[in-house]
């Protein structure tokens, strides 16, 4: 019902947006006088803002500098390529699953395109894939990553941004149980929930004081019949995106009517930065609800992988079967989703992976987005990244080790930030030997 009331109020607001447009038309015509006066330029704002904050915000566009490709496809996901085939080393960004689309991570993409082919899971919105497609939950969600790193296999890395840290990670050990000769060569976990006892954010305790039952009664809703995939159960898009604004209202407050001003100054440049992040921001996408649910009680509930209890298909998924993919963990020091220490504990898992196959990063002064996306990311993260990657990029290569198993602190109590130091300039140095060997 909440899902076809939120429909209809969409509808019933269309013929306003439409009469608010025209007014911002005829208030911006360079043919009219109001297109000259403060209040005309008022009038003209208040209606594009009226209008952003009402419309359906549809699937953004990657519009990178390079063809895309969709090399592999799924009901629930596809595979998308960016560039043509080349010898560069492959690297699969694995997108979160958890309301934006792939689309978030265009500057991560971008990152990476001088240096990668690069690839991306591009994936589906619930409420446009129809009943006959069958359900898709945790256990599909882990089977589809194994797939991927199949398909595109040999010599894949693999980042995994947010939410997917714990299915990647529990496909890539159940990969190495069954000594899986298509393992990633490396992997890399930014800001993902591993363990969310350790220095639990907001989004950490909501799950512990509701338990599973409140989200089933409160957040599932069926698709209703207006859409593909209508009598589909889901996690609404709009109702996460409520949850991500309550975390910063006065943030998205203040944003807001920074535009407006913006607009009456005739500030096209500050504005048009404004729609370009809430264009992207705002478009959101639903969750089956199988998946969300078990995301929910699995991570954030019953934590079942740090405890050593998550099975896949009947099967223990152990971190300690890993021994070949390298690992390493990112973190943000002002993470307010993902607290430090979360995605520190895959390697603390991890316990027959050498030290020289781990590494960990906690970047200073950054928020979550942070880790993955701007000026911070692009001129501090990438360049680790990188260099691990390449340092691990063949098991033949012989490369100067980089000793980070003295930086990693000690394992920590589930309830305790776990200080890190930073990845020195030695991962740097190996990256220029494996070049160097590569030549």
């Amino acid at each position: 019902m909440l899902y076809l009331m939120r429909d209809a109020y969409d509808q019933m607001l269309s013929p306003m947006r439409m009469a608010a447009e025209m007014a911002r038309t005829a208030c911006e015509n360079p043919f009219s006088p109001l297109a000259y006066t403060p209040n005309g330029r008022a009038v003209a704002a208040s209606c594009e803002l009226f209008e952003r904050a009402t419309r359906t915000y549809p699937k953004p566009a990657f519009n990178l500098p390079t063809c895309e490709r969709v090399v592999w496809e799924r009901p629930f996901c596809r595979v998308i390529a960016f560039g043509m085939p080349s010898a560069k080393p492959k690297l699969l960004l694995v997108a979160p699953l958890s309301g934006h689309y792939a689309t978030l991570l265009r500057g991560t993409v971008a990152a990476f395109l001088d240096t990668h082919q690069v690839f991306i899971t591009d994936w589906a919105d619930a409420k446009k894939v129809p009943l006959s497609a069958g359900r898709f939950d945790l256990g599909d969600y882990i089977d589809y990553c194994t797939a991927i790193f199949e398909a595109l296999g040999p010599d894949l890395h693999v980042m995994a941004v947010c939410q997917p840290s714990v299915p990647v990670l529990a496909a890539i050990a159940r990969m190495e149980a069954e000594d899986h000769p298509l393992v990633p060569r490396s992997t890399v976990l930014v800001g993902g929930p591993i363990d969310t006892r350790r220095s639990p954010t907001a989004v950490n305790k909501l799950p512990q004081e509701k338990q599973i039952g409140w989200f089933k009664q409160h957040c599932i809703h069926p698709v209703p019949w207006t859409h593909q995939g209508h009598g589909r159960d889901v996690y609404p898009g709009f109702l996460q995106l409520a949850g991500f604004i309550s975390m910063n209202l006065d943030r998205h407050q203040t944003a807001h009517w920074d535009m407006f001003n913006h607009l009456v100054q005739g500030d096209g440049d500050s504005a048009d930065k404004h729609r370009e992040f809430y264009d992207e921001y705002l478009a959101v996408m639903d969750l089956t609800a199988e998946y969300y649910l078990q995301t929910v009680e699995t991570v954030f509930i019953e934590h079942l992988l740090p405890r050593g209890e998550m099975r896949h298909r009947g099967k223990p998924v152990d971190p300690a079967a890993i021994q070949r993919c390298a690992l390493m963990a990112i973190e943000g020091e002002k993470d307010d989703i993902t607290g430090i220490g979360q995605t520190r504990a895959a390697l603390d898992l991890t316990l027959n992976l050498s030290a020289e196959k781990k590494a960990y990063h906690l970047q200073m002064g950054a928020g979550h987005y942070g880790i993955f996306n701007g000026s911070r990311f692009r001129t501090e993260i990438v360049p680790k990244i990188v260099a691990f990657m390449e340092a691990h990029a063949e098991p033949a290569m012989i490369v100067p080790p980089i000793s980070l198993g003295h930086l990693l602190p000690d394992a920590a109590d589930p309830d305790l930030s776990v200080p890190a130091a930073l990845l020195t300039h030695d991962a740097c140095a190996a990256s220029e030997a494996a070049r160097a060997l590569h030549a």
